[in-house]
């Protein structure tokens, strides 16, 4: 698709989302929409284009974070609103031009490409709405496109008509340039509008062509209800193709996974487990309402009900219930039930008592603890970072570990137990009286 330029318009308010946020930067499946719709324009395009005006600074840092070649363009919209207000100044470098809005994440390759690949002046997508109302309608007479028009201006016959537009355009570059001077602003909104295009080229004898689409793919988010429907169409979409991958889910409706997690070999999902961020899982065993946060699994099982915190590396490895790991490197290890480790490393062999924590913040900074080989962690040990202990140790049930430890010690930290004989008894004394 070399000869095509694409231009993402993202400059709206999006009032209905109800939010100080940026419409364009709702999250859907862990990225933000835009982010999606720019994934795909890659893959048809280099020459890519987003126009922006609320939140402009915002939503271009996040752009230029991930896509850096992208060309921003920032609307007037005070002197030229609308979408084909947008494109106002907007240089065309290539033979076509597809026009996409920033609030579809959901569109597909196949049918942009369509779009694309045809010889008529103007490809336009279009749907039979299951409800029509809030799209612009795309009136035939005779199977001939005449025009779109849109809700606010439409007569209450128009808005009976269920053929509807989905908001993306392929405009032979240099139509383009001819059509964008005739567009005016004489409708009820005082904007300039792109689906004038139609009715303008139809005038000028040029062809237009609608492409059918599925609705679903072409769905814009307005509010925070089509926003979930999005993410669950994307959820479905995900978790079929890591099942027909490979991936074993138990109830992959109460799953969620991100969409840039990564799974190798032969893996499993319990029910409600989260999968978060780029995260890497490698023939492991994620259990039931265990989340995974931007973490790399390896031969492990993890769960029920841990909590895998970012930057973790676990390898030939089993976590337990009510586990939680941040920042930790662990290889070869039993964790069992009821510990933190956090910001530590701790190698093969190592048994993790129950109640087990590292002590990495001192209110101030963090520090981190060494756990080396064959280490026997008795049950409640608090490891006060930074701490560094050898391998092949035996740590004390209850103690309290603030010194290196050397390799094949035994460490015991404990206050001294004492028996006061026959106490209960006087302690409770005027109790026992009054019984």
């Amino acid at each position: 698709m070399n000869n095509t330029s694409i231009i993402i318009l993202a400059a709206g308010f999006g009032t209905r989302m109800k939010s100080s946020k940026a419409k364009v930067l709702f999250e859907i499946c862990g990225e933000p929409m835009i982010i999606h719709i720019l994934k795909k324009a890659y893959e048809i395009s280099d020459d890519v284009s987003v126009v922006l005006n609320h939140q402009f600074d915002e939503i271009k840092d996040v752009i230029l974070s991930k896509f850096k070649n992208t060309k921003i363009y920032k609307q007037d919209i005070k002197n030229y609103p609308g979408t084909a207000g947008a494109l106002k100044d907007i240089k065309f470098n290539k033979e076509k031009t597809l026009i996409l809005c920033g609030d579809m994440p959901l569109i597909k390759i196949d049918e942009l490409k369509k779009l694309i690949l045809t010889n008529a002046d103007i490809t336009l997508s279009v749907f039979e709405a299951k409800d029509p109302t809030g799209y612009g309608r795309v009136i035939n007479i005779n199977g001939e496109i005449q025009k779109i028009v849109e809700e606010k201006d439409a007569t209450e016959e128009e808005k009976l008509v269920r053929s509807s537009n989905a908001g993306c355009y392929c405009f032979k570059s240099e139509v383009l340039k001819q059509i964008l001077p005739k567009i005016s602003n004489k409708n009820t909104q005082n904007e300039y509008y792109l689906t004038d295009s139609i009715k303008i080229a139809k005038n000028m004898n040029l062809s237009c062509l609608a492409i059918e689409v599925n609705e679903d793919n072409f769905m814009g988010i307005n509010d925070k209800f089509a926003l979930s429907k999005a993410e669950e169409i994307m959820q479905d979409e995900i978790k079929e193709a890591l099942m027909k991958q490979g991936v074993l889910m138990r109830l992959p409706k109460t799953i969620y996974i991100d969409s840039r997690a990564k799974f190798e070999g032969e893996c499993a999902i319990e029910e409600n487990a989260s999968i978060i961020g780029d995260s890497y899982i490698k023939n492991s065993i994620i259990k039931s309402s265990t989340i995974i946060e931007y973490s790399y699994i390896e031969n492990s099982d993890i769960g029920p009900l841990a909590h895998i915190r970012p930057k973790c590396e676990i390898k030939d490895t089993h976590i337990g219930n009510f586990v939680e790991l941040k920042n930790a490197k662990v290889n070869g290890i039993k964790a069992g039930h009821l510990s933190y480790l956090g910001d530590c490393e701790i190698q093969s062999g190592t048994n993790v008592g129950c109640g087990t924590i590292t002590c990495n913040y001192d209110g101030k900074n963090k520090y981190k603890t060494i756990i080396g080989k064959n280490v026997f962690i008795g049950s409640d040990t608090q490891f006060v970072a930074p701490v560094v202990i050898e391998d092949d140790v035996i740590i004390g049930a209850g103690s309290t570990i603030t010194k290196d430890v050397k390799k094949g010690s035994l460490a015991i930290s404990r206050a001294k137990q004492i028996n006061k004989d026959e106490f209960y008894y006087k302690f409770f004394k005027d109790e026992n009286v009054n019984k």
